[in-house]
């Protein structure tokens, strides 16, 4: 039985769940067309992993010449690493997850300059070091600041001039 950190930090699962971040709904065909230098047989074995494990569920299904397409969604409380099994990890192993998180983040941002048409004030990239001060107190609630002030956008869907954009945060402390 793979653990959910087994299951969510495989470079190709942990892109397919990326993918349907923001309330998505994709078929295989548009994930494929979104991870474009992923095999096809990868991907669907990869779709079938999560799906029998409950992380996507099939919302839809159409006939489309004789196959049926099927849309993904992502169960977001079935998509995150369980407490017991980031406990469970070694140092090595987190090196491993963080590495592979790294190179997903890498890769969108190769993505995003490949499409030749950059500008990243216009497009809203950013990305930057702070350093900040803050005892334990200070940081849990500037977690739970930051926690609310994410999810009080998570639910917005596409359309009105929305554009999907992906948050990533990485905190941990200095070493001396």
């Amino acid at each position: 039985m793979k653990t959910t950190a087994d299951l969510l930090l495989h470079p190709v699962r942990l892109r397919i769940v990326q993918a349907l971040l923001g309330d998505r709904r994709m078929t295989t065909a548009a994930l494929a067309a979104e991870l474009s230098d992923v095999s096809t047989a990868t991907l669907y074995r990869h779709v079938a992993t999560l799906t029998d494990a409950g992380v996507l569920e099939v919302v839809d299904e159409q006939r489309v010449r004789g196959a049926v397409e099927r849309t993904y969604a992502l169960r977001l409380s079935a998509a995150q690493v369980a407490e017991e099994d980031l406990l469970a990890m070694s140092p090595e192993d987190h090196r491993r997850a963080f590495m592979g998180f790294v190179a997903g983040l890498l890769a969108d941002f190769d993505r995003y300059t490949g499409r030749g048409d950059v500008d990243l004030r216009r497009d809203g990239v950013g990305y930057r070091h702070a350093a900040l001060w803050l005892s334990d107190e200070e940081l849990a609630e500037f977690a739970a600041d930051l926690r609310r002030v994410v999810e009080a956008r998570a639910g917005h869907g596409p359309g009105d001039g929305r554009v999907r954009r992906i948050f990533t945060t990485v905190l941990m402390p200095s070493t001396p």
